[in-house]
């Protein structure tokens, strides 16, 4: 499968999304929007992963490519045969795609902290698997609506919608993260010094973010590559 990645900024890649499409053998590209590379084009890729950044859906003016990332993301939706995946701000832009409002939650959430699975979940092939609550990397200061038509994947204390997946799991947005590897959340930590330092109810400090990162990013990985191995699959359907 040809997996095309839209990356938004240094510090949030794939993580071990990329590992995982090594694993299996898949082709992964990564697009580097914020460093000018182009768009691919709908018929060039068979699967379509949207990672996260600190920009926000509107933030066109500051980041003209938003626009352009919009359409690629409503085209290839539409076409119905491709799997598309969101993680953080790419599932916000998956919702405002979809015609859900994006807007600011009521509480930063960073951090190593728990999702709650909804039942709906499990009726998806690609969240069958997944135990009433997962602890997942959260990085995120807006949330989303649930769009028309989806099915509601999980919540948290801080986070009402923490997921959405159209039915059959083809088109799946995370609020949340499951791909962070050590590394990845290192790089976060260090791009988003002042962030933290802001601190808040649901804001855990760095040194707890790294020290707890082996530990969780470990127990992810067999759920990730379960959901992931699923949503691929769903565009051959």
């Amino acid at each position: 499968m040809r997996i095309a990645v839209l990356q938004h900024v240094d510090f949030e890649g794939p993580g071990a999304i990329a590992d995982w499409a090594a694993s299996r053998r898949h082709d992964l590209a990564v697009v580097r929007l914020d460093r000018g590379d182009h768009l691919p084009t709908p018929e060039s890729l068979d699967a379509l992963v949207v990672m996260g950044g600190p920009m926000g859906v509107s933030d066109e003016g500051r980041f003209p490519w938003l626009r352009a990332e919009k359409q690629l993301l409503a085209t290839v939706i539409a076409a119905e045969d491709r799997p598309v995946l969101g993680v953080c701000l790419g599932a916000q832009l998956i919702a405002d795609v979809l015609g859900a409002p994006v807007t600011a939650n009521p509480h930063r959430e960073i951090g190593w902290l728990p999702i709650h699975w909804a039942p709906g979940a499990r009726g998806v092939p690609a969240f069958a698997h997944v135990p009433s609550t997962s602890v997942v990397f959260h990085w995120h200061g807006d949330t989303f609506a649930l769009p028309a038509g989806t099915i509601e994947l999980a919540s948290s204390e801080a986070c009402r919608q923490q997921g959405f997946c159209t039915p059959g799991g083809r088109v799946v947005a995370l609020q949340f993260h499951l791909e962070m590897r050590p590394q990845d959340v290192a790089s976060l930590v260090e791009s988003g010094q002042a962030e933290l330092a802001e601190g808040g109810d649901h804001v855990q400090p760095a040194e707890r973010l790294l020290r707890e990162a082996p530990e969780h990013a470990a127990a992810l990985r067999p759920l990730l590559e379960t959901c992931l191995d699923a949503w691929i699959e769903s565009g051959c359907r």
